[in-house]
């Protein structure tokens, strides 16, 4: 069981928040800290798909309200979780926000490099070499990818 646990979230992906936050209660210590992470690029589209062209102090808010629904929604009443919402490089920020929260383990959910976020994959792969715990990659679900061209 891990005491501290870090899991990166897209907060406009319902089914993804679901299946990490499952992962992450499955590993949790009973009286281990739970948080949640949304990275975005103030200028890009970056990591996650919710990044607009709005203020990042408007971005920000609106993802972390949408990741407390993902909370309300998911986790039991027992449980409860910290929200991290950064804006930057998302491997870099999410490496250095394990390292300072000091968590046991950071999970993400991966795509690949197939679906919409082709700069996935090498965020996966960054944060898998960088990090200073242990991460878990849970592989996308059928219903996350993209369906392939004919």
């Amino acid at each position: 069981m891990y005491r501290k646990l870090l899991i990166a979230i897209d907060p406009d992906d319902d089914g993804e928040g679901k299946r990490a936050l499952e992962a992450a209660l499955e590993l949790l210590d009973d009286s281990g800290e739970l948080h949640l992470a949304s990275v975005f690029r103030p200028d890009s589209g970056g990591f996650f798909p919710h990044v607009t062209e709005e203020a990042p102090e408007e971005r920000e808010n609106e993802v972390t309200e949408r990741l407390d629904l993902l909370v309300r929604k998911y986790l039991p009443l027992n449980r409860d979780a910290s929200l991290h919402v950064v804006a930057g490089n998302a491997g870099e920020k999410l490496v250095a926000l394990a390292g300072q929260l000091c968590v046991d383990l950071l999970i993400l959910v991966s795509r690949g490099s197939s679906g919409h976020w082709p700069l996935r994959k090498a965020t996966v792969e960054y944060v898998a070499v960088n990090a200073s715990c242990a991460v878990l990659v849970l592989p996308a679900t059928e219903k996350e990818q993209e369906p392939a061209e004919s």
